[in-house]
């Protein structure tokens, strides 16, 4: 009766009839070791189309702009002072003295006027034309055939 016989596989040509080797003192058996290789292929699917655009669109933009502005009040005293008096603040008003020297039998200041400066914070709307920029991206896919590169990778 043969190994075929008892229901085991009959060993593949080219190797013992039984790689099992005893001795009289030990037992060789064959270990087996598996190898695995990996391979991966690009496959190339389909292809995009991408085209960006600039479209240009004129639109009108009101924007506040401020610019100050000073009113000049003269405020005549015909005063005299023993000294020229210092620029002073009232509020948003500043106030410069205006002095001269006159001759008389002793010489004395007299305050002439003052100068009032008022500030006044103006807003009006400015209209201008703006042109503005938006970018347009589109996106196409275009078919194509298969094509497939092969690209190995060693076994670990």
């Amino acid at each position: 009766m043969n190994d075929s016989e008892e229901g085991r596989p009959s060993p593949p040509p080219g190797t013992p009839a039984d790689p099992i080797t005893h001795t009289a003192e030990s037992v060789r058996i064959p270990v087996i070791e598996e190898r695995l290789r990996v391979d991966k292929h690009l496959v190339e699917t389909g292809r995009l189309l991408v085209r960006k655009s600039i479209r240009e669109e004129e639109r009108i933009v009101t924007t506040p702009v401020s610019h100050e502005e000073f009113s000049v009040e003269r405020v005549h005293i015909n005063q005299y002072v023993d000294v020229a008096p210092a620029v002073r603040h009232e509020g948003d008003v500043t106030i410069v003295p205006v002095v001269k020297e006159v001759v008389v039998v002793e010489k004395r200041l007299v305050l002439v006027e003052e100068v009032h400066i008022t500030r006044h914070q103006i807003t009006t709307d400015d209209t201008q034309y703006v042109i503005l920029r938006q970018e347009e991206v589109t996106v196409n896919r275009v078919a194509s055939e298969p094509n497939v590169r092969p690209e190995t990778r060693p076994s670990l």
